[in-house]
């Protein structure tokens, strides 16, 4: 789909096209939409990021608590969104040996401890092959922040997530 066919959508075709880009948040399409004419994609993606951006610091919360937590075993999290799954997959998080799924369990819940949200990095980026240890180092070396700084970083990364599967959608 081209930005011209993106521009031609209906509000409600455009958000059933990219509603799942920011997991669980289909508003964000809904809001980024009454933005259009698009001029590129470049214009698009900063349509949606300025959506989050300008939502506040209540409603960037819950998008960040919309997002699942990192390497959960198959069929243990029932909300777990398609693109979810496979981007997880795409980073051997679905094929986890028992000493890393504990590390990840252990390093999951001591950030939601602190920070009363998931752990959310954009797998896709983190690179492949080692990307299980890349996300782990990130998780443990991200603990030392501030929940302000991870709240920046957090809707960082769910930018990064959402261009990603938008730009799976839209060619230039």
């Amino acid at each position: 789909m081209n930005i011209q066919n993106v521009n031609a959508l209906s509000v409600q075709e455009f958000v059933d096209v990219f509603g799942a880009a920011y997991e669980h948040s289909p508003w964000i399409a809904e809001r980024a939409a009454l933005n259009r004419p698009f001029a590129d994609l470049k214009t698009m993606l900063q349509a949606f990021s300025e959506v989050v951006k300008s939502s506040g610091e209540a409603v960037q919360l819950k998008l960040v608590r919309a997002h699942p937590e990192l390497g959960h075993r198959a069929g243990v999290d029932p909300e777990l969104g398609a693109a979810s799954a496979s981007e997880q997959a795409s980073a051997g998080l679905d094929r986890l040996s028992p000493e890393e799924y504990s590390r990840f369990k252990v390093l999951n819940e001591a950030y939601l401890q602190k920070f009363g949200m998931p752990f959310v990095i954009c797998v896709r980026l983190a690179g492949q092959g080692a990307a299980k240890t890349v996300i782990m180092d990130a998780m443990e070396r991200r603990l030392e922040g501030s929940a302000k700084e991870e709240l920046v970083e957090a809707l960082m990364q769910i930018d990064a997530i959402a261009g990603l599967r938008i730009k799976d959608i839209v060619t230039q």
